[in-house]
């Protein structure tokens, strides 16, 4: 018996490297696949069984070359309805909803007769004293020159919380010279880019002039209107308390 040389051995051996390698190579490659289809967030079980159904195995037909006008086949084909996978649906819990702050009025400016922008805002009227007037927004004696003025910081008309509105009773034209007829009942209408909005009287007071918790936001829809007290004076300020109608 003839012995085996190491050229005789070599193809072999070589055979047996690749056949071990390729075997070796294919478990990266499997475990990478499966990665990569839970990575699609497929869940295992329902990418294997959406895979069972999408695939159908169907017998060969053979037809007879020489046979004309042959009916066809009366084999059923089978049909195989997809399952429809509905995700589950978390449902979170419902926020909580927060009240919008009150807005806050801006302190009293340390510069009565300083320079403020003509800013037009909508209109004020008061029905039973005559008056119907551009509502300006500003506070300082350079707008008020001009009409009453909105206070900045405090509650638009409409909104919830107080809208603060100031005026001249003896100079450039008064246009709060009677707020002291004003009674509980009687009427202020705003005219904004909203609406008609309208305020009802609800009482008038006289407070100092250092009263400045008359300008403090509320939780409802109000009004105060207010001027110097008694007029041509600023001793006191008068105090025109309203509600949303």
């Amino acid at each position: 018996m003839s012995s085996m040389t190491p050229d005789d051995t070599a193809p072999e051996n070589a055979a047996r490297r690749t056949g071990m390698i390729t075997a070796l190579g294919a478990v990266p490659v499997l475990i990478v696949g499966t990665v990569f289809l839970m990575g699609l967030g497929g869940d295992p079980d329902t990418t294997s069984i959406d895979n069972e159904q999408t695939t159908a195995t169907t017998s060969p037909v053979f037809i007879d070359a020489n046979a004309t006008n042959t009916p066809a086949s009366s084999i059923t084909p089978t049909t195989v309805t997809p399952t429809t996978f509905m995700p589950t649906t978390t449902v979170a819990p419902a926020a909580t909803v927060l009240e919008a702050p009150l807005k806050q009025p801006i302190d009293p400016p340390l510069d009565p007769r300083g320079h403020e922008d003509h800013v037009e805002i909508g209109g004020i009227a008061i029905p039973k004293l005559g008056i119907d007037t551009p509502l300006l927004e500003g506070i300082r004696l350079t707008t008020l020159d001009n009409g009453p003025g909105h206070w900045p910081g405090s509650a638009m008309p409409g909104e919830v919380g107080n809208v603060v509105v100031a005026g001249h009773r003896t100079s450039h034209d008064a246009p709060f010279r009677d707020l002291d007829q004003l009674v509980a009942g009687d009427v202020v209408e705003f005219t904004t880019a909203a609406g008609l909005i309208e305020y009802t009287v609800t009482g008038t007071q006289i407070v100092d002039p250092d009263a400045i918790w008359i300008v403090d936001p509320t939780d409802t829809p109000t009004a105060t209107l207010f001027a110097c007290h008694p007029p041509g004076s600023t001793r006191q300020r008068i105090v025109v308390n309203l509600e949303l109608s």
